[in-house]
């Protein structure tokens, strides 16, 4: 019989990348024999998924019903990224008990500049919680060098970014009536630019916002500007500071991810503009959609136009030149690219966390569980 794999993390809402990446990864691998634990979302219409609330020890259920010997896959943040004071405890000696594998699913792209600050019990957490893991995912280079090289991770760590190809049945997903009337008002304006993130400072928002008001008032063109809101974080001042004076600017709040793409197409130019990029899913999926990214120059930016976080006079230039046809890009081919990487992605995946897959969800590579 084959070891139970489960995937643990949250599902959408909120429409954060570790949640889109793990609803895209379910919905890639529902014909294989996985389970999901997951600590958001709404109800899923699938036995296979249980969902629980982690503030409330959800989880120690869980792991009596499950946990026993499984292969467990972790995306969630408090156990390393943010060890928490409770649940990661619990968790240690969970894992101690049950004798469970425990594969961490490193995401964070901001752990490394985090990690300097954190205070002695913080560290002695995280050194607990990396001594306990028995193998780690991580989706960037930038991570896995140092993990490796700084902290002096031994386990085995395995390299996969967290972009997987757009699962069929959701690439033609209807728009809802709330999103289909805020496109509806943005048609008004000549031009069309579009951010996505969170309203903290760190997303970038007010950046965005800027450079658009100042490539408004230096062309007189009338841009118009959507910022969707993940609402995973928020601060309502840092929110207010935005769109103060700003009636050209649009949000649109938790926007389902299969609605996302053909959001995307209908804008001139989409700004990533997060200060800690793990990967950048979002970035790939603009491509894909055929619409020209302008982004913070962290993560993936093959094919795209760079600027470093905070510079609003790069940022408007870059967003300038695309919106006057003065830069283009051949999105079909990187485009093409991306969907061949991801391929390989899951691939890897599959083969990393030894899941028994149909041969038909990999093509023609085999896998043994």
């Amino acid at each position: 019989m084959s070891q139970r794999i489960i995937l643990f993390g949250p599902l959408p809402p909120p429409y954060g990348g570790v949640s889109v990446l793990l609803s895209s990864l379910f919905g890639h691998l529902k014909d294989c024999p996985i389970f999901v634990w997951a600590i958001f979302g709404n109800n899923w219409d699938d036995s296979r998924i249980t969902r629980f609330n982690h503030r409330r020890l959800g989880v120690i259920r869980a792991l009596a019903k499950q946990g026993y010997k499984s292969r467990i896959v972790d995306f969630t943040h408090f156990h390393l990224e943010y060890p928490n004071p409770i649940l990661l405890p619990i968790w240690l000696i969970a894992k101690t008990l049950l004798g469970f594998e425990w594969i961490k699913h490193v995401n964070d792209g901001s752990l490394p500049a985090r990690y300097a600050k954190f205070s002695r019990s913080q560290k002695r957490r995280f050194k607990s919680a990396l001594k306990a893991i028995d193998e780690l995912i991580v989706v960037n280079s930038d991570l896995r060098d140092w993990l490796i090289e700084e902290i002096g991770v031994t386990q085995k760590l395995t390299l996969i970014p967290s972009l997987f190809n757009i699962p069929a049945e959701i690439q033609n997903a209807p728009l809802s009536a709330k999103t289909s009337a805020t496109l509806n008002i943005l048609d008004k304006h000549s031009r069309l630019v579009c951010s996505i993130g969170t309203f903290i400072p760190s997303y970038g928002f007010q950046h965005v916002a800027e450079a658009v008001e100042r490539l408004r008032s230096s062309t007189g063109t009338d841009i118009g500007l959507l910022l969707l809101d993940g609402s995973f974080a928020h601060d309502a001042s840092f929110r207010e500071d935005v769109l103060k004076d700003r009636d050209w600017i649009s949000v649109l709040t938790d926007v389902p991810n299969p609605e996302i793409y053909q959001v995307l197409s209908r804008f001139d130019v989409f700004v990533r503009a997060f200060e800690a990029e793990s990967y950048g899913i979002s970035r790939v999926e603009a491509i894909w959609s055929g619409t020209p990214v302008v982004a913070v120059d962290v993560g993936e930016t093959r094919g795209m136009q760079t600027y470093r976080f905070g510079d609003v006079h790069t940022l408007t230039q870059l967003i300038g030149n695309v919106l006057s046809g003065t830069t283009k890009i051949e999105l079909a081919s990187w485009g093409n690219l991306y969907r061949a990487e991801a391929d390989e992605n899951l691939r890897r995946f599959v083969e990393t966390v030894r899941i028994d897959c149909p041969n038909e969800v990999l093509g023609s590579v085999e896998v043994q569980a």
